[in-house]
This record gives structure tokens, C-alpha cells and sequence, in this order.
């Protein structure tokens, strides 16, 4: 392997695929910066700052806390395998609540005028994703261990008689 080959693989990725992909998500988020910087400039640059800020202090150590704390809660290995099956549900609900928290928790006016949709069903409805995600993990979980079981008896060898 050539030393540029290397060195692109190393800056680039795997394959031409994964460079064009990267190179149009990049793109992608250029325009969209440059569109979303055409108005209140230093308001939107205030705010991005603002909520990476939020993420990196507040957000962060209370991911890795929690991460913990699930972690340590499982002490045995083949217990932790479990915690992704709370990780994944948990991570993808709470990013439902962050990106709709206003109509989950009531807070948006005359909305129900704008859409003809009552305000009022986000919490419930979120609720029911949220515990659909969890019973979709459960029986992930299940699944998998229903597989191991079964690979584990074809593995076994024939009792001697």
C-alpha cells in the first residue's frame, strides 16, 4: 500500500463511498449554517455557544453519572450487557423530550389554532414512545437471549447412554 493511500485512508475513511458522504454531510451543514446565519447573526452565534456550553457542563457529567451508575448497578459481566438495552430507549426519549419538551410540557400557546392539533396529547403520546422503546428493547433482550439458549444446546454434545 502506497504511502498517499495510506494517508488518505487515514484523513478519509475506508473508501470513496465514505468520503463522498462525508464530504456531502459537510456541505449539507455548510449551507445550512450560512442560511441560518443570514438573520440575527450574533443572537444565533450567542446561542450555539450558549448550548454547547450547557451540553459540555451540565449535560455531559450527567450522562456519564448516569452511565455509571447503570454500570456499577450491573456488578457481574453478563449483566452488562444489559445496560445498552436501558442506554439506547433512555438516550432516544430524553432526545424526544429535549427536541419537543415546549408541547410535552404545555408550555406553547395557540398552537392548537395553528395546527388544529390540541396541545395536550404531547405528553401522553410521548409517554407511549417512550414505553414502546423500552418494550422494543425488552424484546430485543429476549430475542437475544432466546438465540444464545438455542445456539447453546446445538453446541452441546449428545449424552452418553
Amino acid at each position: 500500500m502506497s504511502a498517499f493511500t495510506q494517508r488518505a485512508r487515514r484523513w478519509y475513511g475506508e473508501g470513496p463511498v465514505q468520503f463522498l458522504v462525508l464530504s456531502a454531510s459537510f456541505a449539507l451543514a455548510g449551507y445550512a449554517g450560512v442560511r441560518l446565519l443570514e438573520g440575527e447573526t450574533l443572537l444565533i452565534a450567542v446561542w450555539f455557544v450558549g448550548a454547547a456550553l450547557v451540553h459540555d457542563l451540565l449535560f455531559v457529567p450527567a450522562y456519564a453519572l448516569l452511565d455509571r451508575t447503570l454500570r456499577a448497578a450491573a456488578r457481574r459481566p453478563e449483566r452488562r450487557a444489559l445496560v445498552n438495552f436501558v442506554r439506547v430507549p433512555a438516550f432516544l426519549s430524553g432526545l424526544l423530550l429535549l427536541v419537543w419538551f415546549p408541547l410535552i410540557t404545555g408550555q406553547v400557546e395557540r398552537y392548537e389554532s395553528s395546527t388544529a392539533l390540541d396541545a395536550g396529547v404531547f405528553l401522553v403520546r410521548w409517554l407511549i414512545v417512550t414505553a414502546a422503546l423500552f418494550a422494543g428493547a425488552a424484546l430485543c433482550r429476549a430475542l437475544q437471549v432466546r438465540r444464545a439458549r438455542r445456539s447453546a444446546t446445538k453446541l452441546r454434545p449428545p449424552a452418553v447412554h
